[in-house]
């Protein structure tokens, strides 16, 4: 068993269960608010950033580090279905989509709009909490149209977004889309090819718990939870 320190709706932190989901690990979910950032948590992590996945008493801090540490420990064990790939090229393919949705991405499209629409919510004024930012939100809906572009484009040229499998990089560009359809925020009429690798994804038994989830006074999209969007 395993104990995650995550937040519902962090990206990050839903990449590392969708990747658990598909290996079938058994995870002790524990919500942790960062901004608060308490004592106890900065010890397992001094930069303060979900997620936290603990191995006994081993602190793993961070996405990228703990998939590493998933495909090390029990990846081998996984084929066929293993999320990341033998050949050197197609890891270096894996592992730049990764860095794309969870730096990249993160730092353009679901940080900004997850940190307005829901942390602010719950964060004190000192801690940056109050009204969102229209002008944060705007900009960053823009830069999701050519995110989906770029989704489409790849998953019109691939089986899946990194080759011809399902790996890392689709778990992880599905976690930070998840975040922010759960808002509405996902324009998905502008790219038929993005939309339908999404809906593969989340069709996906390792889907269920994260569209199972709500956010008491923020009702998901309508799509976040339909299949046949």
């Amino acid at each position: 068993m395993f104990t995650l320190f995550h937040h519902p709706f962090c990206p990050h932190s839903r990449f590392i269960r969708l990747i658990a989901g598909e290996y079938g690990l058994d995870l002790k979910l524990v919500e942790e608010r960062s901004w608060e950032r308490r004592e106890a948590f900065l010890l397992l992590n001094a930069a303060g950033t979900t997620p936290v996945l603990v191995d006994e008493e081993q602190p793993i801090p961070g996405a990228a580090i703990i998939a590493e540490y998933i495909d090390e420990a029990y990846g081998a064990e996984m084929e066929p279905k293993r999320l990341m790939p033998e050949t050197v090229a197609e890891r270096v393919e894996v592992r730049r989509l990764m860095a794309w949705f969870n730096e990249k991405f993160f730092e353009e499209v679901s940080h900004p709009l997850v940190t307005e629409r829901i942390y602010k919510r719950f964060m004190s004024e000192e801690n940056g909490g109050g009204a969102p930012s229209a002008d944060v939100m705007r900009a960053a809906k823009a830069n999701v149209r050519y995110h989906l572009a770029y989704i489409g484009w790849l998953a019109q040229t691939r089986n899946f977004l990194a080759g011809d499998r399902l790996t890392y990089a689709d778990l992880a560009a599905a976690a930070h889309l998840s975040a922010i359809d759960y808002l509405g925020d996902v324009p998905w009429s502008e790219d038929d090819a993005a939309k339908a690798w999404y809906a593969r994804v989340k069709s996906r038994p390792s889907f269920r718990p994260l569209l199972s989830e709500w956010l008491a006074g923020v009702p998901a999209s309508r799509t976040y939870v339909d299949l046949d969007f």
